[in-house]
């Protein structure tokens, strides 16, 4: 029977918790970042697998994680990319016809550190109290390093305000994504498709523009599934190089870190954005409201969870999101800079999304593409294809009869 390695996560204020290694902690590899947890049920390893969690340390507040394994369909990146991964238990059996393997042995292949048995509902707790700590998941033994040594290493990792994580993430070259939703589009189809009218694109779909500072695949694949033709570029494009491709409209994506110093691509959006319709989300949601001259703050311990409540203010109707970030833009200098709320966050008023009342753009700060769901606000993309057909401000017209079509799914 093989030995249990034992791990421990020391936190900046002096909380130390005894644990279990699994995962990369197998090969002593230290796991050092923000430490945040998310109140998902399930979808583990979308989360994992998420750009946005760069150099954070997730905790995941369901009892038991790992109990469908891992199925390559279902990653957002290449690989995980969490500083390290905290659970209350690992769950020993993987029941899932999808699963090609185990979560520990992916997370040991990708050495990404983990550690379970843990009580995790005290760590959240402390978590909700003090704010996201910085963390060490560490596998040394109290001989070579002690608890103090440990939390004395937590308290010097960078703070995660200021960092620039988007330029670590963002690829390094342009592409094109072509692959759509396959199995996991809706029953009944899309509510619309990116077919323009003649006058507009005689000769083909929608041309999409990302700019990508850590985008989810799933994002990419909704905008496939209706028809765009989507063209991926680094946070360093440039007006000319985004124009270059004369796109019927621009997106940027989610993606990590503090999204006030990601300069390069504020210029570029401060020249470019509402040329053509222009859709943002999560860290792009910030960026564009940045870029008008609105002004971001750090949340106390973040959204992230698939299970946050969202009023849209056009239409009324509450929906449940997929959310993950720790920054948030000020609502009084956004209606300063011309924006206009359309979204708030129902468990502390916060601003989730926004429009510009002359120029056609808005964004969300949650996840549309929801992967693994819900999918309560899939009905954005088909509100960013309206937008280019019409190279209008989006309306609440618009915003209703796309919830419409949803919930009619």
């Amino acid at each position: 029977m093989a030995t249990t390695k034992l791990a421990r996560l020391a936190l900046e204020d002096g909380t130390v918790f005894h644990g279990r290694a699994f995962g990369g902690s197998l090969r002593d590899l230290e796991g050092m970042g923000e430490v945040v947890f998310n109140t998902a049920m399930c979808g583990y390893q979308e989360a994992l697998t998420d750009l946005s969690y760069t150099g954070q340390i997730l905790t995941m507040t369901a009892t038991e994680v790992g109990n469908y394994g891992v199925a390559p369909e279902d990653i957002e990146s290449a690989t995980p990319c969490v500083a390290g991964f905290v659970v209350r238990e690992l769950s020993q059996i993987v029941s899932n016809y999808r699963a090609t393997r185990g979560l520990s042995d992916w997370l040991e292949e990708a050495g990404v550190p983990a550690i379970e048995g843990i009580d995790t509902r005290a760590l959240v707790r402390r978590l909700r109290i003090g704010g996201a700590m910085r963390g060490v998941i560490s596998t040394v033994s109290v001989a070579q390093a002690s608890d103090l040594e440990l939390v004395a290493r937590a308290k010097a990792i960078p703070s995660m305000a200021g960092a620039n994580l988007a330029a670590k993430v963002s690829p390094r070259c342009g592409g094109r994504y072509e692959e759509s939703l396959g199995e996991w589009a809706p029953r009944g189809g899309l509510f619309v498709d990116a077919k323009p009218s003649p006058a507009d694109a005689p000769n083909g779909p929608f041309r999409v523009v990302a700019i990508d500072c850590g985008a989810k695949r799933n994002i990419y694949r909704h905008l496939v599934e209706r028809n765009c033709e989507v063209h991926f570029l680094p946070h360093t494009a440039t007006a000319a190089e985004i124009r270059a491709l004369k796109p019927h409209g621009l997106f940027i994506s989610n993606g990590p870190g503090d999204p006030a110093v990601v300069q390069t691509v504020i210029d570029t959006l401060r020249e470019v954005a509402g040329e053509v319709p222009t859709f943002g989300i999560c860290l792009g949601h910030q960026l564009l409201a940045l870029s008008l001259g609105a002004t971001t703050w750090k949340l106390k311990f973040g959204h992230r969870g698939a299970n946050q409540p969202v009023r849209n203010l056009l239409t009324g109707r509450v929906e449940i999101t997929s959310q993950n970030h720790g920054f948030c833009v000020d609502e009084t200098s956004l209606r300063a800079a011309g924006g206009e709320p359309t979204h708030i966050h129902l468990n502390d008023g916060t601003l989730a999304g926004f429009r510009h009342t002359k120029k056609p753009i808005f964004s969300v700060q949650y996840h549309p593409e929801a992967s693994p769901g819900p999918h309560d606000s899939a009905y954005l993309f088909d509100v960013f294809i309206e937008m280019m057909k019409t190279r209008k401000p989006i309306g609440a017209q618009e915003m209703e009869r796309a919830q419409a079509a949803l919930a009619a799914i």
